[in-house]
């Protein structure tokens, strides 16, 4: 006694474009074990409700499983006699690719079950009474059977099958919904529906189980216990709790439909670098990483972080009380009153207006209008992308040595750099301040300069340069062997200890480094 169901709606989309970009993000699986899969869609049934979406559904499930590695054979429109052969020819090959071998079998059409077996509907069907449908339909338990033959690790059973009782004039085809099936071991099943309950069209041209399923596939990393929870999550959401899909499991072994992507040591040590910067929350910080790295993955990220923590800064310094002067008699007479220019506002639109407009033009003017201003550094960083995307040139590295920001000259040496310098002795000179100190001490104290040009006062004054730069012996002589290999970074950046301290590190990493 029993039924049931499945319907779907309209035509499949440019799915496409979507399943090649996410290409990009899935590893090779070279050296992989082989992974097969048999994707059935079947709708244009012509004794029975013909149903919109399930060839749709099968095309975008083939081209999601093809992205992720499987070898996959797309059936559509499948009669009795094309289904059963194509579950045989599927269960042979399954048995040929060894114990490794992944199995996946997905349907999506008509589906009933009856005295608590499921049945899979060909598109030629036809049937008047109950009693025929083992003899018509293509038993569910048929897939398991092939599958659990191969005795390889991992067979997947996908079933969207839905909705409508296709037979619902037919006495004792009445039970709503799919039976659970009892999975074998090794085996993972899914339904769209929980078992006995019927799932909702979706006014789209696929299910809502099948699109929210492909949506994931591709997903590095995600189990598939957790990938198929996040869609009933989804599935829930979307048809707001009238569906809910249903899984059950004997698997033995950890599946990944994409695996996790191995990063290279490099990768890691960018990505452990960025986070320490972004939880800082530091300005100086975020600059200098832009600065070491300019073109990773978190580059946008920073900048955005930097352009929060700058405003923030500003409104800061706008919003703390102004020390008044006594206001003389002349002061204190009633004046016109006046509208003031709100210079903090001027210069956020400013700079406003060349982050919507993203050209080098725009960044040039808000640097010419403030070019000591707060988002002075940040125009700067966004211009010199912009340019060296242009030209395919590193402004940075091309600027004459004349355009770079000169030491005050208080910090320069009256008898030249210093013939012998080491880690930590003196270094003999500069000011006494500079002079009294060895650059292991000075590594540990507070700027002298703005590490960068125009960076405002209370984002670096009295704090240490361990706070941004974690400078030691080794990573401090691979910087001041730059300095010497390129005599033109000697002058064209600003340092935060000034110009005599970065032509000692010259001297001193000439001499070795100790």
């Amino acid at each position: 006694m029993s039924n049931n169901f499945c319907i779907r709606r309209s035509p499949a989309v440019l799915v496409a474009a979507f399943l090649l970009l996410m290409t990009t993000l899935v590893p090779l699986r070279a050296n992989a074990e082989a992974r097969l899969a048999l994707v059935i869609g079947n709708g244009a049934y012509s004794n029975v409700t013909a149903l919109d979406n399930p060839v749709n559904d099968a095309v975008l499930m083939a081209d999601s499983l093809r992205q992720v590695g499987f070898d996959v054979t797309l059936i559509t429109e499948a009669t009795q006699d094309k289904l059963i052969r194509a579950i045989s020819d599927f269960g042979r090959r399954l048995r040929e690719a060894g114990d490794d071998a992944t199995g996946l079998f997905y349907y999506a059409g008509h589906g009933v079950q009856s005295f608590g077996s499921n049945y899979l509907l060909p598109v030629d069907i036809e049937l008047r009474d109950a009693a025929d449908l083992s003899l018509v339909g293509v038993p569910a338990n048929a897939v398991l059977r092939q599958m659990f033959s191969a005795r390889n690790q991992t067979n997947i059973v996908i079933l969207d099958a839905c909705r409508n009782n296709p037979f619902s004039a037919i006495p004792d085809l009445t039970d709503n919904g799919l039976a659970e099936m009892k999975a074998p071991t090794g085996t993972y099943l899914a339904y769209s529906t929980a078992p006995g309950e019927i799932a909702v069209d979706g006014g789209g041209s696929n299910s809502p189980f099948t699109e929210a399923l492909a949506r994931r596939l591709s997903t590095p990393g995600v189990p598939i216990e957790a990938l198929f929870k996040d869609v009933r999550v989804e599935v829930l959401e979307a048809t707001g709790g009238n569906q809910t899909p249903w899984d059950t499991s004997s698997l033995t072994v950890d599946f990944q439909f994409a695996p996790a992507v191995v990063l290279s040591a490099e990768e890691i040590q960018t990505r452990q670098l960025w986070e320490s910067v972004r939880l800082s929350r530091d300005p100086v910080q975020v600059l200098l990483f832009l600065r070491a790295s300019p073109s990773n993955p978190y580059t946008h990220e920073a900048r955005a972080l930097l352009q929060e923590l700058m405003a923030q800064e500003l409104q800061a310094e706008a919003s703390a009380p102004q020390a008044s002067l006594p206001q003389t008699s002349e002061q204190q007479a009633p004046a016109l009153k006046v509208e003031p220019v709100d210079p903090v506002q001027s210069e956020r639109d400013l700079i406003e207006q060349a982050r919507q407009s993203g050209t080098a033009e725009a960044y040039r003017k808000y640097l010419d209008t403030f070019p000591a201003g707060a988002f002075s550094e940040l125009a700067r960083l966004e211009l010199e992308t912009i340019l060296k995307s242009e030209t395919g040139t590193d402004p940075i590295a091309a600027a004459p040595a004349a355009s770079a920001p000169q030491a005050p000259a208080s910090d320069t040496p009256a008898s030249g750099p210093p013939q012998v310098v080491a880690f930590n002795a003196p270094l003999g000179v500069g000011d006494p301040e500079l002079a009294s100190r060895s650059i292991a001490e000075l590594i540990t104290g507070f700027p002298r300069f703005p590490p960068i040009e125009g960076l405002p006062e209370a984002v670096w004054k009295e704090k240490t340069c361990a706070s941004c730069h974690q400078w030691e012996q080794s990573n401090l002589c691979e910087q001041a062997q730059n300095y010497v290999a390129d005599k033109t970074r000697t002058v064209a950046k600003q340092h935060p200890l000034g110009g005599v301290f970065k032509e000692a590190l010259g001297v001193w990493a000439q001499n070795g480094c100790q």
